[in-house]
């Protein structure tokens, strides 16, 4: 079953009976496909029955002395095959109906044989099923009992069983650690160290042997290699183009180019994988590249990530596949094959279809897209909704002040609004005003684990996938102008210098009075003529903001930067008709300054209320190296970047600069961001180092966005059960359970970010397929020993330039690593990181 989910879940098949046994087989084994059998069990359609024969009294057995617990279950499966035929025959019909057993251990069925069971395995029965050939390409490629008939050249080493590498691992001749494979060389990865030793913590895996079959994120055991084995990361881009799945001499020809002379100081850790701990195999997007062969059922599959090795497949059905997006499973890679072995899934549809590129993103990154259930939507509130008698008594009424909001163009699910007004002592009220969505999210019901599940609404270039229902993100929660809305307020008195006197938050209800884009926001500020109440509001907003992030900044927190791209969409076709990089406004960093301040602010209080279980969010400063490549950037242009602190490196970038070269700055703001860590949530109780390195805070949390990021939720019940506005439940004040939490908030939010990326980049492509060769200024970002990777900041578009073309006479090039910088001998020319 664990092998045959594919095809289980095809609506041809229907009427199974799954025991109890299977089911816990299969639980021990893969979540993912135990979860997948439960859905097949709970869908009416395909009359899927679970048996517990292990609590029936007629099926029970117990292990025989001397048995093994796999044999007793293969006895005890046997044992409910011929109960359930008995017990069938006692229906009185005039058809008879007969059990068939499926199972893929050949000693189980030629026992089961013997015992006058009628059994197959799963491809002897789907091949019987004549008018459904297509099943067939979806049957997975196993080897009996995992007994790899070995024919062919052995091109890999063989893995050392699981028993044998956790001891070494105990004995600490073997490391554990996550296998991440290299997007731009294919012969290259780095181990992932587990444990807390911050010696090797990451090591250098290069070349087809010592990479030994391991996918990524695969949980592996590493051998250390010898010192004098140690290699430095390599500077080529390499990228699987083989035709020919047996040519292993191009490979060892293509390792060579791996091998360079470098610096002793650029050694790495270096090492091999031994064995696999855990598979983290999930079915793969990608594209059939059909063999050269006629007539032949044996195709390579292409994935669409690029860290995922290619896949052999057999199928009849490569005409049809051809040009389509299609999901393909890995089953199985012995040692005597280049790719590991799987099969055909399902189609997507045509490749560079919109719906069909949208669909595949969000499979690749793993994005919850599916519609809400019902049981989810039953959580929602009954409409026509309106704020109670009930809903006042904990709230404070704030429907009199001018409090209004400023988001960008087009936005519907409004989280957060402003309001900022002088008071009688001369000084001024602050308020952040945020959407009660924790009113409507109540603790543990089918809403709030759909909502924890998905983490993060994803923003697609022309789609939203929402974190919470439509009707709480656009509607009841969102704080539109003119209608009543509870919300979560953070208050503050300030002097005219910006400095916090007193700080309140209280549950609330508000009626904002404007709903503005940044540009209607700055036109206002800006305004001779406009003296409106919220005009003013904004403008005194502002002029704090400017005093908050001057002092931000010199208190050490960096101003980085990414090149980030706005579509404009055809009305009718939705095709991307014009691109351009963002503007920023000064009233976007008007509304980041106040934010942030409600960050700072509640990250305080809930950790001065529970130390041990607040869900924070710290930025880890960078390892001295990750500036590796910054600094060698700017020392080409005669510039110095110091990099010992947050402050000493914005204090750099601040005076790197060229009056000839003014794009310059943006450059290495960008190298920069390319060098920083992820931000992470964590659990207060569970970390010590809290700091925030980029914004350069003590303390940080994320409270202003509770419509689009689960972490707000928690942090608002939270702020609540502090200052009495609602009751605690057990998960709240459990740290390993929050912990938990925000291991999955950190993977969604990765997540998110990569198919936001892909979406970006797929309506570029699209944007400049009808656009014939366009002529625009790159810089260049990285060189390769092979290719420099460049930028067109006018579209924030980022690609590989190979100085190499298959059919093309090879060019004389010279890399230097010190200095990144490759020259090409005939004609002399020199390229640098930052060169146009």
């Amino acid at each position: 079953m664990y092998c045959s989910i594919d095809i289980l879940e095809d609506p041809v098949i229907k009427n199974v009976i799954v025991l109890q046994t299977v089911l816990q087989e299969v639980r021990n084994r893969s979540a993912p496909v135990y979860k997948r059998i439960r859905d097949v069990i709970q869908n009416p359609e395909k009359h899927f029955y679970s048996f517990t024969n292990e609590h029936h009294r007629e099926t029970y057995i117990e292990q025989g002395r001397g048995e093994s617990s796999n044999d007793r279950n293969d006895r005890a499966i046997r044992v409910a095959v011929k109960w359930y035929n008995e017990h069938l025959k006692k229906i009185e019909d005039e058809e008879k109906i007969q059990v068939i057993f499926l199972t893929n251990d050949r000693t189980n069925k030629e026992k089961a044989l013997e015992e006058g069971i009628t059994a197959y395995t799963c491809e002897e029965y789907i091949k019987s099923l004549t008018a459904n050939p297509d099943l067939v390409d979806r049957l997975a490629c196993v080897s009996d009992e995992g007994k790899e008939i070995e024919s062919g050249k052995i091109i890999f080493p063989e893995h050392i069983p699981l028993s044998k590498l956790q001891q070494g691992i105990k004995s600490g001749i073997y490391l554990q650690g996550t296998y991440r494979a290299s997007r731009d060389n294919y012969l290259e990865a780095t181990v992932w160290v587990h444990g807390d030793a911050e010696e090797n913590k990451e090591i250098i895996i290069q070349g087809l042997k010592h990479l030994n079959r391991a996918v990524h994120e695969d949980i592996v055991a590493v051998e250390l290699l010898a010192k004098d084995e140690w290699v430095a990361p390599s500077s080529v881009v390499l990228q699987d183009d083989g035709q020919n799945e047996d040519d292993i001499e191009n490979e060892e020809e293509k390792e060579n180019i791996l091998k360079t002379s470098v610096n002793k100081d650029m050694l790495r850790p270096t090492g091999k994988v031994v064995g696999i701990i855990k598979r983290n195999w999930r079915p793969f997007c990608g594209m059939l590249s059909k063999s050269q062969i006629k007539e032949a059922r044996r195709h390579l599959f292409t994935p669409a990530d690029r860290r995922i090795p290619r896949i052999r497949i057999e199928t009849r059905q490569a005409d049809t596949l051809e040009g389509q997006r299609i999901i393909v499973a890995i089953d199985g890679w012995p040692r005597n094959s280049r790719y590991p072995n799987g099969h055909f899934v399902k189609s997507l549809g045509s490749a560079g279809d919109k719906e069909t590129e949208t669909e595949v993103l969000l499979l690749e990154h793993d994005v919850p897209h599916q519609p809400f259930s019902q049981a989810v939507l039953s959580f929602l509130p009954k409409m026509p909704w309106s704020i109670t008698e009930q809903d006042m008594k904990y709230r404070e009424d704030l429907r009199h002040l001018y409090v209004c909001s400023v988001d960008p163009p087009g936005c519907t699910d409004i989280d957060d609004a402003l309001h900022c007004r002088e008071v009688e002592n001369g000084n001024i009220e602050v308020g952040v005003h945020i959407a009660d969505v924790s009113h409507f999210i109540r603790p543990g019901n089918a809403l709030d684990e759909e909502s924890v599940k998905r983490g993060t609404t994803v923003y697609l270039c022309e789609k939203r996938i929402d974190m919470v229902p439509e009707l709480l993100s656009s509607n009841l929660c969102s704080l539109r102008s003119n209608v009543d809305r509870l919300a979560f307020s953070c208050i503050w008195e300030m002097n005219h210098k910006a400095e916090i006197l007193k700080t309140r938050f209280t549950k609330s209800i508000i009626n904002s009075k404007a709903s503005l884009t940044y540009a209607e926001a700055q036109m206002r500020i800006d305004s001779a003529t406009m003296n409106d109440d919220i005009t003013t509001s904004l403008r005194g907003l502002n002029k704090l903001a400017k005093i908050l992030k001057k002092r931000r900044i010199d208190n050490g927190a960096l101003t980085l930067s990414s090149p980030e791209v706005r579509f404009h969409m055809d009305s009718e076709t939705h095709d991307p008709i014009d691109l351009q990089t963002k503007e920023l406004k000064e009233t976007n960093s008007m509304v980041e300054e106040f934010m942030l301040l409600a960050n700072v602010s509640v990250a305080q209080k809930i950790y001065e209320e529970f130390p041990e279980f607040a869900l924070l969010r710290k930025h880890p400063a960078p390892p001295p190296s990750n500036y590796d490549i910054l600094v060698k950037a700017a020392k080409s242009k005669n510039l110095e970047i110091k990099t010992d602190s947050a402050k000493a490196l914005a204090e750099s970038l601040d005076k790197a600069g060229s009056p000839t070269f003014p794009y310059l700055n943006t450059l290495l703001r960008i190298l920069a961001t390319r060098c920083m860590m992820q931000a992470v949530y964590f659990c207060s109780g569970m970390d010590n180092d809290f700091h925030h390195y980029g914004l350069a805070s003590p303390i940080y949390t994320h409270f202003t966005s509770p419509i689009r990021r689960y972490a707000d939720i928690i942090v608002h019940r939270l702020l609540a059960v502090a200052i009495g506005a609602d009751s605690t439940y057990p998960e709240l004040t459990d740290k390993h359970k929050l912990a938990d939490m925000c291991k999955n908030l950190n993977y969604r939010h990765k997540m998110a970010q990569y198919a936001q990326r892909a979406s970006v980049a797929f309506h570029t492509q699209l944007f400049f397929k009808n656009k014939g060769v366009v002529n625009e200024d790159a810089y260049i970002l990285f060189v390769r020993k092979n290719a420099v990777v460049v930028l067109i900041p006018k579209y924030g578009l980022e690609g590989t330039v190979f100085f190499e073309e298959k059919g093309k006479p090879t060019l004389r090039l010279d890399y230097n690593n010190e200095k990144i910088r490759m020259v090409l001998v005939e004609p002399k020319v020199s390229y640098k990181v930052c060169d146009s």
